[in-house]
């Protein structure tokens, strides 16, 4: 008896993003054509961590906050019911580097174009880019408007 076949894991990038949220309804379409699982990844800093100004903040108060803003933003996306297999993660760093490092062993990572920061007449955003140039699997930059019906 052979081991069963191992579902296809789709990664996508989530930050808050109009283009994120059309990136991890994107995913969870083609999680759904291929029998596979979104793994939706939200990646948050400590501000304090960030430089040298500022007040320190609590990471225990940022990771909450970081928490609670992931939930409201996979609300937003799937106000309804959440596919099904799909997994949530929050991890602290660098968005590229998150990104970048849960493309290994994944059959694609789908991002949006642009995302919260960054200037807005760029065609890709830093993220995307860098996650284009760098992933371990094929990448998918999504656009906003690509997710409406037409």
């Amino acid at each position: 008896m052979q081991p069963p076949e191992p579902k296809a894991r789709v990664v996508a990038g989530v930050d808050g993003s109009p283009s994120s949220y059309a990136a991890l309804r994107w995913a969870a379409r083609y999680a759904e054509m291929v029998g596979g699982f979104v793994e939706a990844v939200c990646a948050w800093d400590t501000p304090s961590a960030i430089g040298w100004t500022g007040p320190a903040i609590d990471p225990e108060f940022d990771l909450e906050q970081a928490q609670e803003r992931f939930a409201e933003e996979m609300r937003a996306v799937f106000p309804d019911q959440r596919p099904a297999g799909m997994r949530e993660i929050l991890v602290e760093g660098d968005p590229s580097d998150v990104l970048i490092a849960a493309s290994e062993g994944a059959e694609i990572l789908v991002v949006g174009r642009r995302g919260r920061g960054g200037f807005a007449r760029a065609i890709l955003g830093s993220v995307s880019l860098r996650c284009a140039q760098h992933a371990a699997c094929p990448v998918v930059v999504v656009r906003e408007d690509q997710d409406r019906p037409r």
